[in-house]
């Protein structure tokens, strides 16, 4: 039996035709926690319901919002409203309210009616390219930019805020005792309230105040590191930047097949390689 693995075979010769007619407009999106295709719940589609999406072009930050799965065995109508609510306080305190988006009537209550991706830039390690194979040839177009999206719940830091509050509020400091028991014929006696030690005689200080805070409204000083320091700038100006909104248009529509279209290259001028095999073995890492 003959055990020499066979050579390798020419399957295909296909020639390769490049385009940057888009740049720099293709980027890459990635959703590394979403398990379905990112479409609109069939029952939200019912209702007319679409996926938006908004961008503040300054640092970069996108967001798609996608429309929530209304049905009764998979939501609970009072707890979108609990959690509706706490969206609105987070957009308020981080100027992140979009009138197009998420606008309620006049006396409707907030409601969570969509998910939010929202992006963070990946570094390219290279040279990232788009390929398509179509009759016959190999398009490529370049990826200007890489993102991953992932939901954002920073709604939930103002759930955890309020039960911290009410947590803190149930200690009673007040020493009259519990309310009587209107089923309890014994009367309860109050406890004797503490009483309140004699003030000491005022005396004069003198205090000086001192400027903690920049004209950025950031802290100055009081060990604060640069690091952190521009980290609270960098927050600071993505809140201070206004939303651009988008209409999202599905691989279906009319839109997305005069973008897609476009990434084919109609030149058939040839391009002449200046680099020579040596050279790119040399600058493939690993080899």
């Amino acid at each position: 039996m003959d055990l020499q693995p066979e050579e390798d075979q020419l399957i295909a010769v296909l020639p390769v035709h490049f385009s940057d007619a888009l740049t720099p407009n293709i980027h890459l999106h990635q959703f590394p926690l979403l398990t379905r295709p990112l479409q609109v719940p069939p029952s939200a589609a019912a209702s007319g319901k679409r996926i938006k999406a908004r961008l503040k072009p300054g640092v970069r930050r996108l967001e798609i919002h996608v429309p929530v799965d209304t049905r009764p065995e998979v939501w609970n109508p009072e707890r979108s409203r609990e959690l509706g609510s706490a969206r609105n306080v987070d957009d308020r305190e981080k100027n992140q309210e979009s009138v197009p988006i998420g606008k309620q009537k006049e006396g409707e209550d907030p409601r969570l009616t969509e998910v939010r991706m929202r992006s963070e830039q990946v570094p390219l390690s290279g040279a990232y390219t788009l390929g398509i194979v179509r009759d016959g040839k190999l398009f490529l177009h370049p990826i200007n930019e890489m993102h991953q999206l992932r939901p954002t719940l920073t709604y939930m830091d103002i759930l955890t805020r309020k039960t911290k509050r009410k947590g803190a509020g149930s200690d009673d400091d007040s020493d009259d005792g519990p309310p009587p028991d209107p089923d309890d014929p014994t009367p309860t006696v109050a406890a004797p309230k503490k009483e309140k030690k004699p003030v000491g005689e005022a005396k004069e200080i003198h205090v000086a105040l001192k400027k903690t805070i920049d004209d950025k409204g950031l802290p100055m000083g009081g060990g604060m590191t640069a690091v952190r320091r521009d980290m609270l700038m960098a927050i600071r100006a993505e809140e201070d930047e206004t939303w651009d909104d988008y209409t999202f248009c599905d691989a279906e529509t009319e839109e997305s097949g005069e973008a897609f279209g476009k990434v084919f290259a109609h030149n058939t001028e040839l391009l002449e390689c200046k680099t020579n095999f040596t050279s790119l073995l040399k600058d493939i890492k690993g080899l």
